[in-house]
């Protein structure tokens, strides 16, 4: 941390602001890069979600810190970034998962726009920075980020379960008391490992029940194609 400090103190304080940003948004962007390429797009395989990530970060890294640059409060900071995730896209509805990524995106990009690495106030009193934060708490806060997420995406603790949505036609299976009979029934027309069924709306006139079912793959492999919301088509 001294090492640093001497060496940014023989700059201007303009050039030290400068390599500051820079070093924290290498930092923010690489971690950024992480989480989004190692944890959310394996699974999701979604390349719209992949980019808004990048760019959301970068959005928010730059703001928070232009904001904090110009000695705003970081209640004002903290608040109008809490807007842009209230706002949620609101011309599309976005599923809990990509959610989650996207606060983690926005609170790791808020952590890292607000940190100044180093105090050159000494040699340069012109220079003004808010509470310094070293670099190795700073690598270490994003650090934890990533294990935490690494360790969440692991479900070695929880079971996880695919979705579908199915339209049955034995509707005197739906019972309570016959319930084991209909998850049977499910498993030898459908082919899957069911484990659970949820009863949806009935139609007794057509003979119909919507049924939700829940199934594990028998490879441990991601089903792409599992439904986590009612199709608008079953709405």
């Amino acid at each position: 941390m001294e090492s640093i400090n001497d060496f940014m103190s023989l700059l201007s304080s303009d050039s030290c602001r400068i390599l500051d940003l820079l070093f924290r948004f290498i930092i923010n962007t690489a971690f950024t890069i992480i989480i989004a390429r190692g944890f959310y797009f394996p699974k999701s395989r979604r390349v719209d979600f992949f980019f808004t990530y990048i760019l959301v970060g970068f959005g928010i890294f730059m703001l928070i810190h232009l904001m904090g640059d110009a000695k705003l409060k970081t209640g004002i900071a903290m608040g109008l970034f809490a807007i842009f995730c209230i706002m949620r896209y609101r011309t599309e509805s976005v599923p809990i998962r990509e959610m989650t990524y996207l606060f983690l995106v926005i609170s790791l990009a808020a952590i890292n726009g607000l940190a100044w690495t180093a105090d050159i106030s000494g040699k340069h009193p012109d220079f003004f920075a808010p509470e310094l934060t070293s670099i190795v708490e700073l690598l270490v806060t994003n650090i934890i980020f990533i294990a935490v997420i690494w360790i969440a995406e692991g479900g070695k603790w929880v079971t996880s379960y695919s979705t579908k949505y199915i339209k049955y036609d034995k509707i005197d299976l739906i019972q309570p008391d016959k319930r084991q009979e209909l998850i049977e029934d499910l498993k030898v027309r459908t082919g899957l490992n069911i484990k659970e069924v949820s009863v949806g709306s009935l139609d007794f006139l057509k003979d119909m029940a919507l049924l939700k079912v829940y199934y594990t793959e028998v490879d441990d492999k991601d089903n792409d194609d599992t439904l986590q919301k009612m199709p608008k088509l079953y709405d």
